[in-house]
């Protein structure tokens, strides 16, 4: 069936609007809030005035960039949550008005199950049952998804996520926010067995990452009380130590799930997807494992309105529209 789908993106502090037709992602416009760099941290309530302030000019680039009008639009798609409230209502606000004034269906999409499928952007053939490893800021799950619509959270983190671990050393070591791009910059020189650290242990699938924070910062503190220039001295090192190890509890878990499950692919989604060391050990796994790996192209492992209308797109085929009452949600659920 030909069909246009307008997709909204406004779950944390990026406001993305994207376009697909046919299957085919025709533009995906992206803003990023410079605000919360100078503050160390996402605010909430910058980050929704600030969606306020952009969507409608990312919304018209989008349209613009695919060469598409608002009549030609069939559906309009976009993040109903997980995500920051004010941040979701100013995205689903705008949709529901939109889609109102055109007469057009609206496609609520989650946000989670976007992510797990946005290794499929462009693609026409994959496979299942695959399982994603979801790794970004706010989550870290292990998901084995059986189709489009039928997903499992097999395992997930049982406090904080990776990409917030990855922040919050980053944080210690007095690097701008956000960090994990910086430490995965910085380990390229470094030795990443230099420095040695503690394991987690969690039982299951489930991950925890609070405690390898906390010994970070231990080490950090003893190491600069016997040399204050420690942290300059090493930095590479650090940073390439802390990362091997983070990257070591990912795959430790999504290991022993690719084992339980029997899959055949796997993939990788979210932010943290975008890390040199997990993509350079995700693709080790498919030599050693015979496995499929599925990694997303750099611009849809972000945040990001293209995986949104990717999602959308397999909805519309099944009728699957919103009533014009759904509400956006907090609650991190597939």
């Amino acid at each position: 069936m030909n069909k246009t789908i307008l997709a909204i993106e406004t779950s944390c502090d990026d406001t993305s609007a994207s376009i697909i037709s046919n299957g085919k992602i025709e533009s995906n416009v992206i803003s990023s809030q410079l605000d919360h760099k100078k503050l160390g941290g996402v605010v909430p309530e910058i980050a929704s005035r600030s969606h306020q302030k952009n969507i409608i000019y990312i919304v018209n680039s989008a349209l613009s960039d695919a060469g598409a009008v608002k009549s030609d639009l069939d559906a309009i798609a976009f993040t109903i949550g997980p995500g920051l409230l004010g941040s979701l209502l100013v995205g689903s606000t705008f949709a529901k008005s939109f889609g109102y004034s055109l007469g057009i269906p609206l496609i609520g999409v989650n946000h989670l199950k976007a992510h797990a499928f946005s290794h499929t952007i462009n693609k026409k053939k994959f496979n299942y049952p695959f399982l994603s490893l979801l790794v970004s800021g706010g989550h870290t799950q292990i998901i084995l998804v059986k189709s489009y619509d039928d997903m499992e959270v097999v395992g997930e983190t049982r406090d904080d996520a990776v990409g917030e671990a990855f922040d919050k050393c980053a944080k210690i070591l007095g690097l701008d926010y956000p960090g994990g791009p910086l430490i995965d910059k910085y380990s390229i020189n470094g030795n990443e067995n230099m420095f040695l650290f503690p394991n987690t242990k969690v039982p299951d699938l489930d991950f925890s990452f609070s405690g390898i924070k906390t010994s970070f910062l231990y080490f950090i503190n003893d190491n600069i009380k016997e040399n204050s220039d420690f942290i300059e001295d090493n930095l590479n090192d650090i940073c390439a130590s802390i990362q091997k190890k983070l990257v070591e509890m990912l795959l430790d878990k999504f290991i022993l799930a690719i084992k339980k499950y029997k899959v055949k692919d796997i993939s990788i989604c979210g932010g943290v997807a975008a890390n040199s060391s997990l993509r350079k050990e995700i693709n080790k796994l498919s030599e050693k494992h015979n496995l499929e790996v599925h990694i997303p192209e750099m611009e849809y492992c972000t945040d990001n309105a293209a995986m949104i209308a990717n999602y959308a797109h397999y909805m519309y085929d099944d009728k699957k529209f919103s009533d014009f009452n759904i509400v956006p949600y907090s609650k991190n659920i597939i």
